[in-house]
């Protein structure tokens, strides 16, 4: 049999991996560095320490790779504490080697998207009080603007703040992350002005940039009540409202919504969006139990789908389509996907995500929803955050060997290169490196028996 049937994007689409300062660049002094040198903090009290090298050049092989994965795109951020590494003191020369970095992407004919916060920050702003300071907006715009007058040559997608509600969250109300905080009050006052430093920084950039596109990657967690639907559901809409919809309906009204708090006016931040970047990776049954005092909603991992490690939640790729259908007709913006991954060491799940992944995005363009990139998380291994370098964190299309810096390549990027060589997904590619797919995809190219993604954890 002759297998020919094809699911192609649009000509321009944009493919490439997703990056982060902190975790591949090594050798970094900021807030982050500092945390990691807790006790308990990080997997096995771990340090990012060289990372994957790519502050001592290594940045260049590793475009390479991607250039070999006929990657057309690539994201990346920029680390404000290179950049203003003390109050007021700018460094020309981390500029000048974040633009060496974009002149490498375009000699390969990649188009960079530049994050230009994520996560991490320069020890002066945290001893000033961090995201918690009123100053907090005005300082990060004051980067923000010096860091594009520096780099607007060579990069006009912009994105502003990487999931600002898991940094919210994780570094205000858990813990988990610095500063270490454990407060609503705290998280809610964090995020207010992570939204006002947004908004800002939108206006800064079209003022030195005009025809530069702004956006930022929003962190989107599926949930759903657990069982009884109607005892948990509450739980499920906080939980919803918190991560997310209040920001983005910030962003389209001028009005911050935090659950089980008071509406603020942010009214420069309506209207201060060109683009929404989607990050899919898990799905979350919310639960309720009023026994637990200060913590009565919570999530925990679904039944009957596979999941990650650890804490990590359900593993359902092709529920991508509907959080991009949802995005889009509640905020009418073009969509680029800027982080979808899986954690999988033994490459088993990967490549079954990718697939799931494209042709839920190909699904979303078959309804007119402009999507108009994927960026898989991440090119290569790196440091997890407080997972460190775990091997079950492990996301790269290229395995690390942090001993040795040696990049070895997984079967699910030659899927990957196929995939973006096409410009889609063909049924020869699902026949070759994922056939259990074939007859679910591909309906009438195979007799083969059905199957679902692989459970491994």
């Amino acid at each position: 049999m002759s297998v020919r049937a094809q699911l192609l994007m649009p000509e321009g689409f944009l493919w490439g991996c997703a990056t982060a300062a902190h975790q591949v660049e090594g050798d970094s002094v900021d807030d982050w560095s500092q945390w990691e040198e807790g006790a308990g903090r990080i997997y096995q009290n771990q340090r990012s320490g060289a990372a994957c090298e790519w502050w001592r050049g290594r940045f260049g092989e590793d475009f390479d790779r991607a250039a070999t994965l006929r990657n057309n795109a690539q994201r990346l951020s920029i680390a404000w504490s290179r950049i203003e590494p003390q109050e007021g003191q700018f460094d020309d020369a981390a500029i000048g080697r974040y633009r060496e970095m974009l002149v490498a992407l375009h000699d390969r004919g990649m188009k960079p998207m530049v994050t230009l916060h994520h996560f991490t920050n320069p020890i002066w702003f945290a001893e000033r009080g961090g995201w918690l300071s009123e100053e907090a907006p005005a300082l990060f715009v004051r980067y923000v603007r010096r860091a594009v007058e520096g780099l607007a040559d060579l990069c006009q997608l912009w994105c502003t703040l990487n999931e600002p509600m898991v940094l919210a969250t994780q570094g205000y109300l858990f813990g988990y992350w610095p500063p270490g905080h454990k407060s609503m009050d705290d998280m809610a006052r964090a995020a207010a002005n992570l939204l006002r430093a947004h908004a800002a920084a939108y206006h800064a950039i079209k003022s030195v940039q005009p025809n530069s596109q702004v956006g930022y990657a929003h962190h989107h967690l599926g949930l759903q009540p657990k069982a009884p639907a109607f005892w948990h559901r509450p739980a499920a809409q906080a939980a919803d409202q918190l991560m997310n919809v209040a920001f983005n309906d910030a962003l389209l009204t001028g009005v911050f919504k935090l659950p089980f708090r008071r509406a603020i006016a942010v009214a420069s931040a309506k209207g201060a969006l060109d683009w929404l970047g989607v990050q899919y990776y898990q799905e979350r049954l919310a639960t309720f139990n009023p026994l637990k005092l200060g913590n009565a909603i919570g999530t925990e991992k679904p039944k009957g789908v596979p999941v990650g490690p650890k804490d990590w939640g359900g593993l359902v790729p092709q529920n991508l389509f509907g959080v991009i259908e949802r995005l889009y007709k509640r905020y009418g913006k073009p969509i680029y996907v800027t982080e979808s991954g899986v954690p999988d060491p033994e490459d088993t799940l990967r490549r079954q995500w990718i697939v799931e992944s494209v042709r839920a995005l190909w699904r979303a363009l078959g309804f007119n929803y402009p999507v108009r990139g994927y960026f898989f998380w991440s090119l290569l291994d790196n440091f997890e955050w407080a997972e460190g370098y775990d091997p079950r964190y492990s996301f790269g299309l290229y395995q690390t060997n942090f001993q040795t810096q040696q990049r070895t390549q997984r079967l699910s990027a030659v899927l990957y290169r196929e995939i973006c060589a096409q410009n889609g997904l063909s049924a020869e590619i699902v026949a070759q490196y994922v056939p259990e797919l074939l007859p679910k995809l591909f309906p009438g190219e195979s007799g083969a028996p059905q199957v679902r993604l692989k459970e491994r954890y």
